[in-house]
Parts: C-alpha cells; structure tokens; sequence
C-alpha cells in the first residue's frame, strides 16, 4: 500500500529542542531550492510552493482493519512536512527552522490541525519562541525570508472554524491516570502531538471501532506535555449525529414495545451509535486541571465485507 500527501502552504516540523552546534547539524541541507528529491520520491508543485512525496505503508504501521492507522498518517504528514522545507533551501538547522528564525530563536509549532481521510490535509502552523515557550509574532526577516513560499490555497475550505467546546469529568467516557512514556517524547523532551491522537481515540469503545473508521479529525492545542505530567482523556458522544435507519423512518408514527425492538432482533437493522464525538485531553492537576488539545471526530461505517 502507499499514500499520496501533499502540504499545502509552508508548513515544517513541529518543534526542536536545543541549540545544536553547528558540526552535530544534519549533514547534507540544500542551501538551493531543490525540484526532486528521487531519494524521498518528493517532488515540488504548483510553481514551487507546495509539496509532494510518496510513501510506502509498511505493515507494522497498519490497524487490525489492514489499514494505516490515523497515528501514522499524522507521524507522515510530519515527516513530510519537515522534508518540504528541506528542499526549499531555507532549512537552517535540520528540524523546521529556517536561518532567520534561528536568529530570532523561533521554532514552528502546529496549534490547529484538520484532517478528512482520503483527502487534502490542513494544518494552522504559528511560532514560539524556543526560551520562553509563548507565541511570537513573525519577524519582518523571517516573513521576507519564506514570503516566496506562501500560498492563499487551503485544502479544506472552512469559512468559519468549528467551535469545540470544553467538556468536564461528568462526560460519558472518562479514562485517567495516563502517564507518557519515554518513547511519547519528541526531540523537545514533550509528548509528540501525534501521540495525544492515540489517547483520544482510546476512549471509544471497541464496538463501535470495529464497525465505523474515521473520516474526520480536529485538534485545537492549547499547551504541552511533559513526561511527568498525569493526563486525563475525556470523550462525549453527539447523541444528535445518530444516523436515522431507512427501517426507522418505515416505522415512524407507530408504537413499539421496547422488549419487540431489544429481544426480538429488530434492533440489530438500527445504527444505534452516534457518529460525532468531542474530545478533551487534560492535565490533572492538585488545584486545577490544565488543557492540552480539544479535539472532535467524526466515523462513517464500514462497508460490509470489507476491512477499508
């Protein structure tokens, strides 16, 4: 199997740690504008502001289903997202930065992330500076420095982002206690933004994933995660977005006995679960409990007879 990503805009690898000498940087960085990369099969398109790699699924990246799991896709939109700016020649350190955000001590990181499986992803990208961990506004060299790679061109069209509100510990699916491991760590010494997509979607239940895949993902991130933090993942089904079964509307207008409906296999024609969830990754605190990303998920069922 393989996948076929493309970047839009000029997005780049999510953060870095440290101040790398300069003998330790990754070896090799264009200093021009590359168009093909035959190593990576990347290849540069639209007038050389956006950009495109194919990539082969190997079989530990896949689900029970025998599909790529949402974690890899995320784990490869981030690998290609690092090897665009690679090829433009403005890559300053080997991890996303270009030479005038160094300068100005600027990592990127990803603050809003929408994603529809088997189309165009999108991601909103901003700055921090790398010592006070705050937002920082672009730098006029910065903004002269990467301005020739900016694209009014979104994936996925959205005239007015959807509003994810904060859920508390009443919702209907609560999972705490969950501790980062070692291998959850990014080279900033944080969890990996990926890896809080794992979390999320742990929290429903195992019927429902056997027979719906995701279609839809939105994450809006609110801070970072250390390895010492102890998370608390909550999910609450949008009891609005249960599909309506053709036998359903059949049987609109008459009265039915529950026992009829649940013990005689007239309940198995109807799609009881909803199909849109809200999420909330926290921080359990002593005093207060602080808000790492809020998310909202949106499946459509299987098809029967097959595993995509």
């Amino acid at each position: 199997m393989s996948a076929n990503i493309a970047c839009p805009a000029f997005p780049s690898a999510p953060s870095v740690t440290k101040n790398i000498p300069r003998n330790e940087n990754r070896q090799n960085i264009p200093t021009e504008k590359q168009t093909l990369d035959p190593f990576r099969q990347g290849l540069i398109i639209d007038g050389g502001v956006r950009y495109r790699q194919t990539l082969v699924i190997r079989s530990y990246e896949v689900g029970p289903d025998k599909t790529a799991t949402l974690e890899t896709i995320l784990n490869l939109l981030q690998e290609t997202a690092l090897n665009h700016v690679w090829m433009s020649g403005l890559l300053g350190d080997g991890f996303g930065a270009t030479h005038g955000m160094i300068r100005n001590n600027l990592i990127w990181v990803v603050t809003r992330m929408h994603v529809q499986v088997d189309k165009y992803p999108i991601c909103t990208w901003v700055m921090m500076n790398q010592e006070t961990r705050r937002l920082s506004k672009m730098p006029e060299e910065v903004r002269d420095e990467i301005l020739p790679w900016f694209t009014e061109r979104r994936a996925i069209e959205e005239e007015v982002p959807e509003k994810i509100i904060k859920l508390d510990d009443n919702a209907k699916y609560v999972h705490s206690n969950l501790k980062p491991k070692r291998s959850d760590l990014d080279m900033n010494h944080h969890v990996n933004n990926v890896k809080y997509v794992r979390w999320m979607l742990e929290t429903i239940p195992d019927a429902f994933l056997e027979n719906h895949k995701l279609s839809s993902i939105i994450l809006e991130y609110r801070r970072e995660c250390g390895s010492s933090d102890m998370v608390q993942s909550i999910c609450e089904p949008d009891e609005d977005s249960i599909p309506v079964d053709d036998n359903i509307n059949i049987l609109r207008g008459f009265s039915l006995a529950s026992e009829i409906l649940d013990g005689h296999g007239l309940s198995g024609t109807f799609d009881k679960w909803p199909t849109r969830y809200t999420h909330l990754l926290q921080i359990k605190g002593e005093q207060k409990n602080e808000e790492i990303v809020r998310g909202r998920t949106t499946w459509r069922k299987k098809l029967s007879n097959t595993s995509t």
